[in-house]
C-alpha cells in the first residue's frame, strides 16, 4: 500500500513538472517568431538575434563605463508591450543592463535602430519580473540617440 502511495504521489510530481516544460524551447520560439513575421534577423554567436533597422553614424567604442540613451519599447513575443520607458529618452550605464542589450547596442552607433530578440539566458532567466514571465523571449525596438 505504502508503494502505491509512494508511486502515486511520485507519478504526479513527474506529470506536474512536466506540465511546467510545457514552454517551446526558446530557439523554436525565437525561429518560429522570426518566419511569421518576416524579420531579416542575424544571429549573433551569443545566441541573441538582431536586425539593423539604421546602423547610425560614428565610430565610438563602446568602453565599459557607457552611458547610452535611448527610446526603446519591449514586447513579449505576443506582442504585449512590457516597457517602453514612458516613451521617452531614458539614459543607462550600458553594464548595468541585461546581457542581451550589452551585445546588441554596441552593433549600432548614434542615430542607429536595432531590433533585438532576447532569449532568456541573455534575458531574465528563468525568473519572472515584473509583467515578464519567467523563461520569457523579449523583443526590443532601440533607437540610440547618444552614447558617452
Amino acid at each position: 500500500m505504502i508503494k502505491l502511495r509512494f508511486l502515486t504521489v511520485l507519478f504526479c510530481c513527474i506529470v506536474a513538472i512536466s506540465a511546467c516544460k510545457k514552454d517551446e524551447d526558446p530557439e523554436k520560439q525565437i525561429a518560429e517568431f522570426i518566419q511569421k513575421n518576416n524579420i531579416n534577423a542575424t544571429k549573433d554567436a551569443s545566441g541573441l538575434y538582431y536586425q539593423i533597422i539604421k546602423p547610425g553614424t560614428g565610430s565610438f567604442t563602446y568602453p565599459a563605463n557607457t552611458k547610452i540613451t535611448i527610446k526603446y519599447e519591449g514586447r513579449l513575443l505576443d506582442g504585449s508591450v512590457f516597457d517602453n520607458g514612458g516613451g521617452k529618452a531614458q539614459t543607462f550605464n550600458l553594464a548595468e543592463l541585461i546581457q542581451g542589450w550589452q551585445i546588441g547596442i554596441p552593433k549600432i552607433q548614434k542615430g542607429g535602430e536595432i531590433r533585438l530578440i532576447v532569449p532568456p539566458g541573455l534575458g531574465y532567466g528563468s525568473s519572472a519580473v515584473g509583467p515578464i514571465p519567467g523563461n520569457s523571449v523579449l523583443d526590443f525596438n532601440i533607437q540610440l540617440s547618444d552614447t558617452q
